[in-house]
């Protein structure tokens, strides 16, 4: 049986990225760059869109050079693409754990949630939906990225915040809830 043409270019692909992540863990660096290329863009967006704009450089970098040191542990087991998005989502959560411990945040998003949520300084301003995200607390930003543009289930996240299940899907609401009022203008 033959593939079709799209399903060979997406095999070779995946291959490419195979073998470019074999050669990358034994110190090859052109195999690297090529990865490193390749996924730049969507790395960088995921770290905007749950940290932030101000955090987003440093933490692609951050990112990448993680994956470097830890290109060994690819199994091959999924894609690459897929494996290192989920090394981002935790090099992301991980440096929101060293800089504050979990309570706080959740407290903190109260009173940031209200404050991100009033309207801006003209009633005619209308925001794009990444500025509105930008705008949320880190922990509401956190969920919503994760559970509405990245499809994680709430148990997923919880797991990977060290939450419960029900904050995960309090945090989404009041986050959603947020993201209205900023986007109406209101």
């Amino acid at each position: 049986m033959t593939l079709p043409a799209l399903g060979r270019e997406t095999a070779t692909v995946v291959d490419v990225e195979s073998l470019d992540a074999t050669r990358a863990a034994t110190g090859d660096e052109a195999a690297f760059e090529r990865l490193y290329r390749r996924h730049v863009a969507r790395i960088h967006t995921l770290a905007r869109r749950m940290a932030g704009p101000d955090a987003a450089d440093d933490l692609t970098q951050d990112i990448f050079v993680r994956a470097w040191d830890k290109l060994a542990t690819f199994r091959g087991d999924s894609a690459f693409g897929t494996w290192l998005h989920r090394l981002a989502v935790n090099v992301v959560l991980s440096r929101h754990r060293s800089e504050r411990n979990e309570r706080t945040w959740i407290v903190d998003d109260e009173v940031a949630l209200a404050m991100a949520a009033r309207a801006t300084a003209h009633p005619a301003t209308r925001m794009d939906l990444d500025a509105a995200i930008a705008r949320l607390p880190d922990g509401a930003r956190r969920v919503f990225v994760l559970h509405d543009v990245e499809g994680w289930t709430h148990e997923e996240i919880a797991e990977q915040m060290g939450l419960v299940p029900g904050t995960s899907k309090s945090q989404l609401s009041r986050a959603r809830a947020a993201l209205r009022r900023m986007l109406d203008g209101h």
